[in-house]
Protein backbone atom coordinates (compact mmCIF):
# COMPACT_ATOMS: atom_id res chain seq x y z
CA UNK A 1 0.00 0.00 0.00
CA UNK A 2 1.00 3.10 -1.01
CA UNK A 3 2.48 5.42 2.27
CA UNK A 4 1.15 8.56 2.74
CA UNK A 5 2.92 11.92 5.09
CA UNK A 6 0.49 12.13 7.68
CA UNK A 7 1.77 15.90 7.87
CA UNK A 8 0.29 16.50 4.92
CA UNK A 9 -3.05 16.12 6.26
CA UNK A 10 -3.49 20.04 7.52
CA UNK A 11 -6.09 22.06 9.55
CA UNK A 12 -7.67 22.95 6.08
CA UNK A 13 -6.42 20.96 3.19
CA UNK A 14 -4.08 18.69 2.30
CA UNK A 15 -0.74 20.32 1.01
CA UNK A 16 2.71 18.50 0.12
CA UNK A 17 5.68 18.82 -1.76
CA UNK A 18 5.68 17.63 -4.96
CA UNK A 19 9.06 17.54 -6.59
CA UNK A 20 12.27 16.35 -5.63
CA UNK A 21 13.21 12.29 -5.31
CA UNK A 22 10.46 12.20 -2.47
CA UNK A 23 7.77 14.34 -2.73
CA UNK A 24 4.92 13.95 -0.49
CA UNK A 25 1.79 14.51 -2.92
CA UNK A 26 1.94 12.45 -5.19
CA UNK A 27 -1.06 11.04 -8.10
CA UNK A 28 -0.65 7.78 -5.75
CA UNK A 29 -1.40 9.76 -2.99
CA UNK A 30 -4.00 12.05 -4.62
CA UNK A 31 -5.73 8.81 -5.63
CA UNK A 32 -6.44 7.37 -2.10
CA UNK A 33 -7.90 11.13 -0.67
CA UNK A 34 -10.07 11.30 -3.24
CA UNK A 35 -10.96 7.59 -1.99
CA UNK A 36 -11.26 8.64 1.17
CA UNK A 37 -13.11 11.38 0.34
CA UNK A 38 -15.85 9.72 -1.40
CA UNK A 39 -16.19 7.07 1.41
CA UNK A 40 -16.65 9.46 3.92
CA UNK A 41 -18.92 11.50 1.97
CA UNK A 42 -20.68 9.11 0.97
CA UNK A 43 -21.47 7.03 4.63
CA UNK A 44 -22.39 10.23 6.22
CA UNK A 45 -24.02 12.66 3.53
CA UNK A 46 -24.84 10.46 1.20
CA UNK A 47 -23.22 12.38 -1.47
CA UNK A 48 -24.45 12.00 -4.86
CA UNK A 49 -21.72 13.48 -6.86
CA UNK A 50 -18.19 15.63 -6.35
CA UNK A 51 -17.34 18.55 -8.54
CA UNK A 52 -13.35 18.27 -9.00
CA UNK A 53 -11.13 21.37 -10.54
CA UNK A 54 -7.76 22.32 -10.37
CA UNK A 55 -5.84 25.50 -11.07
CA UNK A 56 -2.97 25.72 -13.84
CA UNK A 57 0.61 24.68 -12.15
CA UNK A 58 2.16 22.22 -13.86
CA UNK A 59 1.53 19.32 -11.42
CA UNK A 60 -2.10 20.11 -11.08
CA UNK A 61 -3.53 18.39 -14.05
CA UNK A 62 -1.66 14.47 -12.84
CA UNK A 63 -2.96 14.89 -9.50
CA UNK A 64 -6.88 16.17 -10.51
CA UNK A 65 -6.93 12.55 -12.57
CA UNK A 66 -6.27 10.96 -9.77
CA UNK A 67 -8.68 12.81 -7.68
CA UNK A 68 -11.36 11.67 -10.01
CA UNK A 69 -10.50 8.38 -10.32
CA UNK A 70 -10.20 7.77 -6.35
CA UNK A 71 -13.26 9.29 -5.94
CA UNK A 72 -15.16 7.21 -8.51
CA UNK A 73 -13.67 4.21 -7.24
CA UNK A 74 -15.55 4.94 -4.06
CA UNK A 75 -18.86 4.55 -6.16
CA UNK A 76 -19.48 8.07 -6.33
CA UNK A 77 -20.11 9.64 -9.82
CA UNK A 78 -17.71 12.99 -10.80
CA UNK A 79 -18.09 15.66 -12.95
CA UNK A 80 -14.26 17.23 -13.71
CA UNK A 81 -14.67 21.03 -14.41
CA UNK A 82 -11.18 21.49 -15.72
CA UNK A 83 -8.83 24.34 -15.11
CA UNK A 84 -11.02 26.87 -12.70
CA UNK A 85 -10.91 29.57 -9.90
CA UNK A 86 -11.20 27.72 -6.31
CA UNK A 87 -14.10 29.53 -5.84
CA UNK A 88 -16.02 27.93 -9.16
CA UNK A 89 -15.60 24.42 -6.88
CA UNK A 90 -17.16 26.58 -4.33
CA UNK A 91 -19.66 27.55 -6.47
CA UNK A 92 -20.37 23.72 -8.22
CA UNK A 93 -21.11 22.21 -4.87
CA UNK A 94 -23.21 25.25 -3.03
CA UNK A 95 -25.16 25.92 -5.96
CA UNK A 96 -26.28 22.22 -6.29
CA UNK A 97 -27.25 21.93 -2.37
CA UNK A 98 -26.33 19.56 0.56
CA UNK A 99 -25.79 16.56 -1.32
CA UNK A 100 -22.86 17.75 -3.51
CA UNK A 101 -19.48 18.29 -2.82
CA UNK A 102 -16.20 19.29 -4.48
CA UNK A 103 -12.35 18.79 -4.70
CA UNK A 104 -9.78 21.49 -5.96
CA UNK A 105 -6.18 20.80 -6.57
CA UNK A 106 -4.47 23.60 -5.64
CA UNK A 107 -1.08 25.23 -4.26
CA UNK A 108 -2.95 28.78 -4.83
CA UNK A 109 0.17 31.01 -3.82
CA UNK A 110 2.84 28.88 -2.90
CA UNK A 111 6.17 27.94 -4.88
CA UNK A 112 5.83 25.93 -7.52
CA UNK A 113 7.29 22.76 -5.65
CA UNK A 114 3.92 22.38 -3.61
CA UNK A 115 0.01 21.82 -4.35
CA UNK A 116 -2.96 21.05 -2.20
CA UNK A 117 -6.16 19.33 -2.17
CA UNK A 118 -8.89 21.80 -0.31
CA UNK A 119 -12.36 19.93 0.14
CA UNK A 120 -15.99 20.95 0.30
CA UNK A 121 -19.18 19.77 0.86
CA UNK A 122 -22.63 21.92 0.07
CA UNK A 123 -21.82 25.80 1.23
CA UNK A 124 -19.06 24.51 3.62
CA UNK A 125 -15.53 23.83 3.62
CA UNK A 126 -13.96 20.39 5.18
CA UNK A 127 -11.38 20.81 7.91
CA UNK A 128 -10.07 19.42 11.15
CA UNK A 129 -11.22 16.39 12.37
CA UNK A 130 -13.24 15.98 8.92
CA UNK A 131 -9.93 15.80 6.87
CA UNK A 132 -8.18 13.54 9.85
CA UNK A 133 -10.98 10.93 9.26
CA UNK A 134 -9.69 10.79 5.56
CA UNK A 135 -6.41 10.41 6.99
CA UNK A 136 -7.57 7.69 9.44
CA UNK A 137 -9.76 5.39 6.48
CA UNK A 138 -6.14 5.90 3.98
CA UNK A 139 -4.41 4.25 6.91
CA UNK A 140 -6.90 1.94 7.76
CA UNK A 141 -7.70 0.76 3.91
CA UNK A 142 -11.09 1.28 4.54
CA UNK A 143 -12.87 2.10 1.24
CA UNK A 144 -16.61 1.93 -0.43
CA UNK A 145 -16.29 0.52 -3.88
CA UNK A 146 -18.15 0.80 -7.19
CA UNK A 147 -18.00 2.59 -10.37
CA UNK A 148 -18.80 6.51 -10.25
CA UNK A 149 -19.71 8.08 -13.71
CA UNK A 150 -17.67 10.25 -14.48
CA UNK A 151 -18.41 13.41 -16.70
CA UNK A 152 -16.42 16.45 -18.04
CA UNK A 153 -18.62 19.84 -18.02
CA UNK A 154 -16.06 22.88 -18.64
CA UNK A 155 -18.43 25.69 -18.68
CA UNK A 156 -19.05 25.77 -14.99
CA UNK A 157 -16.11 28.68 -14.78
CA UNK A 158 -18.60 30.51 -17.59
CA UNK A 159 -21.89 30.16 -15.04
CA UNK A 160 -19.59 31.10 -12.30
CA UNK A 161 -18.61 34.39 -13.79
CA UNK A 162 -22.37 35.03 -15.21
CA UNK A 163 -23.34 34.73 -11.51
CA UNK A 164 -21.43 37.34 -10.00
CA UNK A 165 -21.45 39.66 -13.13
CA UNK A 166 -25.73 39.62 -11.89
CA UNK A 167 -24.70 40.39 -8.00
CA UNK A 168 -23.23 43.89 -9.11
CA UNK A 169 -24.78 46.95 -10.80
CA UNK A 170 -22.28 49.90 -11.34
CA UNK A 171 -22.45 53.13 -11.16
CA UNK A 172 -22.21 55.85 -14.00
CA UNK A 173 -18.29 56.70 -13.12
CA UNK A 174 -16.00 54.95 -15.85
CA UNK A 175 -13.35 53.30 -13.67
CA UNK A 176 -9.64 52.28 -14.95
CA UNK A 177 -8.35 49.78 -13.12
CA UNK A 178 -4.88 47.55 -12.92
CA UNK A 179 -5.46 43.76 -12.17
CA UNK A 180 -2.47 41.20 -11.23
CA UNK A 181 -3.54 37.63 -11.82
CA UNK A 182 0.23 36.38 -11.26
CA UNK A 183 -0.14 33.97 -14.23
CA UNK A 184 -2.89 32.43 -12.26
CA UNK A 185 -5.99 31.53 -14.13
CA UNK A 186 -8.54 34.51 -12.79
CA UNK A 187 -6.23 36.47 -15.41
CA UNK A 188 -8.31 34.44 -17.92
CA UNK A 189 -11.43 34.82 -16.45
CA UNK A 190 -12.07 38.11 -14.47
CA UNK A 191 -11.39 41.33 -16.46
CA UNK A 192 -13.63 40.10 -19.21
CA UNK A 193 -15.94 40.32 -16.80
CA UNK A 194 -15.07 43.79 -15.32
CA UNK A 195 -15.16 44.83 -18.86
CA UNK A 196 -18.37 43.88 -20.09
CA UNK A 197 -19.33 46.16 -16.74
CA UNK A 198 -18.09 48.97 -18.62
CA UNK A 199 -14.06 49.29 -16.45
CA UNK A 200 -11.04 50.05 -18.20
CA UNK A 201 -8.88 47.18 -17.41
CA UNK A 202 -4.94 47.20 -17.86
CA UNK A 203 -3.81 43.67 -17.38
CA UNK A 204 -0.14 42.57 -15.09
CA UNK A 205 0.42 39.35 -15.62
CA UNK A 206 -2.79 38.40 -16.93
CA UNK A 207 -1.44 35.26 -19.27
CA UNK A 208 -2.02 32.01 -17.33
CA UNK A 209 1.57 30.08 -16.68
CA UNK A 210 1.58 27.76 -13.87
CA UNK A 211 5.56 28.19 -13.36
CA UNK A 212 4.64 31.62 -12.06
CA UNK A 213 7.79 33.50 -13.63
CA UNK A 214 6.89 37.10 -12.58
CA UNK A 215 5.79 36.77 -9.17
CA UNK A 216 4.31 34.00 -6.59
CA UNK A 217 0.22 35.11 -6.96
CA UNK A 218 0.12 36.14 -3.11
CA UNK A 219 -1.30 39.86 -3.03
CA UNK A 220 -1.32 40.22 0.89
CA UNK A 221 2.55 40.21 0.29
CA UNK A 222 4.09 43.49 0.17
CA UNK A 223 7.24 42.00 -2.10
CA UNK A 224 4.84 40.88 -4.55
CA UNK A 225 2.72 43.78 -5.20
CA UNK A 226 5.32 45.87 -6.14
CA UNK A 227 4.53 45.74 -9.82
CA UNK A 228 1.13 46.86 -9.17
CA UNK A 229 1.72 49.60 -7.17
CA UNK A 230 4.17 50.78 -9.92
CA UNK A 231 1.90 50.08 -12.60
CA UNK A 232 -1.66 51.93 -10.21
CA UNK A 233 0.54 55.13 -10.74
CA UNK A 234 1.97 55.20 -14.15
CA UNK A 235 -1.36 54.71 -15.40
CA UNK A 236 -3.40 56.99 -13.26
CA UNK A 237 -5.70 54.04 -12.27
CA UNK A 238 -8.39 54.49 -9.78
CA UNK A 239 -7.17 51.23 -7.90
CA UNK A 240 -5.10 48.02 -8.25
CA UNK A 241 -6.68 44.70 -7.56
CA UNK A 242 -4.23 41.22 -6.97
CA UNK A 243 -5.26 37.63 -6.70
CA UNK A 244 -4.05 35.13 -5.42
CA UNK A 245 -3.25 32.01 -7.40
CA UNK A 246 -6.94 30.15 -7.21
CA UNK A 247 -8.40 33.59 -6.43
CA UNK A 248 -10.33 32.73 -3.35
CA UNK A 249 -8.24 36.01 -1.79
CA UNK A 250 -7.80 39.54 -3.47
CA UNK A 251 -5.45 42.08 -2.21
CA UNK A 252 -6.39 46.15 -3.25
CA UNK A 253 -4.14 49.01 -4.26
CA UNK A 254 -5.18 52.47 -3.62
CA UNK A 255 -5.19 55.33 -6.25
CA UNK A 256 -1.90 56.68 -4.81
CA UNK A 257 -0.10 53.14 -5.17
CA UNK A 258 -0.43 51.82 -0.84
CA UNK A 259 -1.85 48.79 -0.15
CA UNK A 260 -4.98 48.26 1.87
CA UNK A 261 -5.18 45.76 4.49
CA UNK A 262 -8.20 43.30 4.65
CA UNK A 263 -10.04 44.31 7.71
CA UNK A 264 -10.05 47.85 6.21
CA UNK A 265 -11.39 46.40 2.91
CA UNK A 266 -13.92 44.22 5.16
CA UNK A 267 -14.93 47.16 6.80
CA UNK A 268 -15.72 49.46 3.74
CA UNK A 269 -17.86 46.15 1.91
CA UNK A 270 -19.70 46.24 5.86
CA UNK A 271 -20.87 50.04 5.50
CA UNK A 272 -22.42 49.08 2.10
CA UNK A 273 -23.68 46.13 3.20
CA UNK A 274 -25.40 47.97 6.72
CA UNK A 275 -26.95 50.73 4.63
CA UNK A 276 -29.26 47.73 3.53
CA UNK A 277 -29.31 45.30 6.47
CA UNK A 278 -28.93 47.33 9.48
CA UNK A 279 -27.83 45.09 12.45
CA UNK A 280 -26.35 42.94 10.11
CA UNK A 281 -23.42 40.22 11.89
CA UNK A 282 -20.03 40.68 10.33
CA UNK A 283 -17.83 37.61 11.58
CA UNK A 284 -13.96 38.63 11.18
CA UNK A 285 -10.55 37.24 12.62
CA UNK A 286 -9.10 37.64 15.70
CA UNK A 287 -5.65 39.17 13.93
CA UNK A 288 -7.92 41.69 12.68
CA UNK A 289 -7.60 45.89 13.63
CA UNK A 290 -9.83 47.36 16.76
CA UNK A 291 -11.13 49.86 13.94
CA UNK A 292 -13.07 47.32 12.14
CA UNK A 293 -14.78 46.10 15.24
CA UNK A 294 -14.85 49.98 16.36
CA UNK A 295 -16.27 50.66 12.61
CA UNK A 296 -19.18 47.76 12.19
CA UNK A 297 -20.36 49.31 15.42
CA UNK A 298 -20.68 52.82 14.54
CA UNK A 299 -22.70 51.89 11.70
CA UNK A 300 -25.47 50.03 12.79
CA UNK A 301 -23.83 46.50 12.45
CA UNK A 302 -22.92 43.69 15.29
CA UNK A 303 -19.19 42.59 15.11
CA UNK A 304 -18.40 39.44 15.68
CA UNK A 305 -14.45 38.40 16.41
CA UNK A 306 -13.48 34.72 15.60
CA UNK A 307 -11.02 32.08 15.13
CA UNK A 308 -8.60 32.42 12.22
CA UNK A 309 -9.23 30.06 8.90
CA UNK A 310 -11.43 30.35 6.07
CA UNK A 311 -13.50 26.62 6.72
CA UNK A 312 -13.78 28.36 10.20
CA UNK A 313 -15.32 31.65 9.52
CA UNK A 314 -17.33 29.83 6.80
CA UNK A 315 -18.77 27.64 9.51
CA UNK A 316 -19.40 30.36 12.29
CA UNK A 317 -20.98 32.37 9.42
CA UNK A 318 -23.38 30.19 9.26
CA UNK A 319 -24.21 29.42 12.54
CA UNK A 320 -24.70 33.18 12.81
CA UNK A 321 -26.39 34.02 9.67
CA UNK A 322 -23.81 36.69 9.42
CA UNK A 323 -24.05 38.02 5.84
CA UNK A 324 -20.43 39.00 5.46
CA UNK A 325 -17.08 38.07 7.20
CA UNK A 326 -13.36 38.16 6.51
CA UNK A 327 -9.84 37.88 7.77
CA UNK A 328 -6.84 39.74 7.63
CA UNK A 329 -5.09 37.07 5.10
CA UNK A 330 -7.57 38.22 2.42
CA UNK A 331 -10.48 35.90 2.67
CA UNK A 332 -13.86 37.72 2.27
CA UNK A 333 -17.17 36.21 2.49
CA UNK A 334 -20.46 37.47 0.98
CA UNK A 335 -23.57 36.17 1.83
CA UNK A 336 -25.98 38.26 0.97
CA UNK A 337 -27.90 37.32 -1.77
CA UNK A 338 -24.95 34.43 -1.96
CA UNK A 339 -23.47 31.62 -0.99
CA UNK A 340 -20.86 33.00 2.43
CA UNK A 341 -17.39 31.16 0.69
CA UNK A 342 -14.58 32.89 -0.85
CA UNK A 343 -14.93 34.39 -3.87
CA UNK A 344 -12.60 37.00 -4.51
CA UNK A 345 -14.05 37.99 -8.23
CA UNK A 346 -16.94 38.43 -6.39
CA UNK A 347 -15.49 40.71 -4.01
CA UNK A 348 -13.35 42.71 -6.41
CA UNK A 349 -16.59 43.29 -8.58
CA UNK A 350 -17.96 44.64 -5.11
CA UNK A 351 -15.70 47.07 -4.51
CA UNK A 352 -15.65 48.28 -7.85
CA UNK A 353 -19.39 48.63 -7.48
CA UNK A 354 -18.94 50.76 -4.20
CA UNK A 355 -16.18 52.60 -6.26
CA UNK A 356 -18.15 53.45 -9.11
CA UNK A 357 -21.32 55.28 -6.70
CA UNK A 358 -19.26 57.88 -5.81
CA UNK A 359 -16.72 60.44 -7.12
CA UNK A 360 -14.56 60.40 -4.71
CA UNK A 361 -10.42 58.70 -4.81
CA UNK A 362 -10.53 55.20 -3.44
CA UNK A 363 -8.15 56.03 -0.72
CA UNK A 364 -10.02 58.94 0.64
CA UNK A 365 -13.17 56.36 1.66
CA UNK A 366 -11.00 54.86 4.39
CA UNK A 367 -9.91 58.41 5.75
CA UNK A 368 -12.63 58.77 8.01
CA UNK A 369 -11.33 55.20 9.38
CA UNK A 370 -8.64 55.42 12.40
CA UNK A 371 -5.09 54.49 11.08
CA UNK A 372 -3.36 52.52 13.93
CA UNK A 373 -0.02 51.98 14.20
CA UNK A 374 0.14 47.67 12.98
CA UNK A 375 2.69 45.19 12.50
CA UNK A 376 2.01 42.69 9.61
CA UNK A 377 1.81 39.32 10.79
CA UNK A 378 4.75 38.18 12.52
CA UNK A 379 5.26 34.07 11.63
CA UNK A 380 7.77 32.90 14.23
CA UNK A 381 9.57 29.13 13.52
CA UNK A 382 8.20 26.71 16.57
CA UNK A 383 8.27 23.23 16.45
CA UNK A 384 4.85 21.46 16.49
CA UNK A 385 4.98 19.59 19.76
CA UNK A 386 5.27 22.79 21.63
CA UNK A 387 3.18 25.69 19.77
CA UNK A 388 -0.04 24.92 21.55
CA UNK A 389 1.73 24.56 25.55
CA UNK A 390 3.48 27.85 24.79
CA UNK A 391 -0.05 29.57 23.83
CA UNK A 392 -1.53 28.27 27.16
CA UNK A 393 1.39 28.82 29.06
CA UNK A 394 0.41 32.76 27.34
CA UNK A 395 -2.98 32.77 28.37
CA UNK A 396 -2.39 32.07 31.59
CA UNK A 397 0.11 34.61 32.13
CA UNK A 398 -1.66 37.22 30.18
CA UNK A 399 -5.18 36.62 32.04
CA UNK A 400 -3.39 37.65 35.10
CA UNK A 401 -3.08 41.23 34.27
CA UNK A 402 -5.35 42.30 31.35
CA UNK A 403 -8.62 40.97 29.62
CA UNK A 404 -7.65 38.42 26.98
CA UNK A 405 -9.80 37.71 24.25
CA UNK A 406 -9.19 33.33 23.80
CA UNK A 407 -11.34 32.35 20.89
CA UNK A 408 -8.21 31.79 18.99
CA UNK A 409 -4.96 32.31 21.19
CA UNK A 410 -4.59 35.52 23.76
CA UNK A 411 -5.40 38.58 21.91
CA UNK A 412 -4.57 40.87 24.92
CA UNK A 413 -6.26 44.18 25.23
CA UNK A 414 -4.12 46.94 26.28
CA UNK A 415 -4.91 50.45 27.54
CA UNK A 416 -3.76 51.92 23.66
CA UNK A 417 -3.94 48.85 21.39
CA UNK A 418 -3.65 44.93 21.80
CA UNK A 419 -1.54 42.00 21.17
CA UNK A 420 -1.97 38.39 19.62
CA UNK A 421 -0.11 35.53 19.88
CA UNK A 422 -1.53 32.05 18.12
CA UNK A 423 -0.56 28.73 17.28
CA UNK A 424 -0.53 28.80 13.16
CA UNK A 425 -3.14 26.12 11.91
CA UNK A 426 -0.73 25.14 8.43
CA UNK A 427 2.75 25.47 9.71
CA UNK A 428 5.11 24.61 12.51
CA UNK A 429 4.89 28.10 13.76
CA UNK A 430 3.62 30.65 16.07
CA UNK A 431 1.93 34.03 14.53
CA UNK A 432 2.02 37.05 16.17
CA UNK A 433 0.11 40.88 15.46
CA UNK A 434 0.04 44.16 17.64
CA UNK A 435 -1.58 47.18 16.83
CA UNK A 436 -1.39 50.71 18.99
CA UNK A 437 -2.39 53.95 18.98
CA UNK A 438 1.49 55.00 19.25
CA UNK A 439 4.70 53.78 18.21
CA UNK A 440 6.24 53.74 21.23
CA UNK A 441 3.22 52.05 22.89
CA UNK A 442 3.46 49.16 19.61
CA UNK A 443 7.21 48.61 20.92
CA UNK A 444 6.50 48.50 24.52
CA UNK A 445 3.68 45.44 23.47
CA UNK A 446 5.75 43.83 21.32
CA UNK A 447 8.75 43.62 24.12
CA UNK A 448 6.28 42.55 26.51
CA UNK A 449 5.83 39.57 24.75
CA UNK A 450 9.19 39.37 23.28
CA UNK A 451 9.89 38.42 27.36
CA UNK A 452 7.63 35.96 27.46
CA UNK A 453 9.06 33.60 24.22
CA UNK A 454 12.10 33.85 26.30
CA UNK A 455 11.33 31.23 28.48
CA UNK A 456 10.75 29.24 25.17
CA UNK A 457 14.24 28.77 23.34
CA UNK A 458 12.62 26.15 20.81
CA UNK A 459 10.91 29.68 18.79
CA UNK A 460 13.20 31.27 16.77
CA UNK A 461 12.41 35.64 17.78
CA UNK A 462 14.29 36.83 15.04
CA UNK A 463 11.23 38.23 13.37
CA UNK A 464 9.88 39.53 15.89
CA UNK A 465 12.66 41.24 17.07
CA UNK A 466 13.29 42.33 13.77
CA UNK A 467 9.98 44.13 13.59
CA UNK A 468 10.53 45.16 17.32
CA UNK A 469 13.96 47.22 15.24
CA UNK A 470 11.83 48.63 12.02
CA UNK A 471 9.44 50.43 15.07
CA UNK A 472 12.22 52.12 16.74
CA UNK A 473 12.85 49.54 19.11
Amino acid sequence: MTQVNPHIFRKYDVRGVVTGDSPDLTPEVARLVGQAYGTYMKREHQIERVYVGSDNRESSPGLRAAVIEGVASSGVPVTDIGEVLTPTVYFATASHGDKSGGIMVTGSHLSTDYNGIKMAHGKLALYGEQIQTLLSLIQAGDFETGAGEVRQDFNMIHRHMAAIKDKVKLGDRRLRIVVDAGNGLSGTYVPPVMEALGVEVICLYCEPDGTFPNHLPNPEDPELTKDLEAAVIKNGADLGIGFDGDADRCGTIDNHGHHVAADRLLALLARDLLTRHPGAKIVFDVKSSQALGDDIKSHGGVPIMWKAGHSLMKAKMQEEGALLGGEVSGHIFIGEDYYGFDDAPLVALKVLEILSKTDRPFADLFADMPKLFATPEIILPTPDDVKFDIISTAQETLKKQYRVVDVDGARAIFEQGWGLIRASNTQPAITLRFEAYTREELVRYMKQFDELLQAFPQVDRQRLLDQIAAFGG
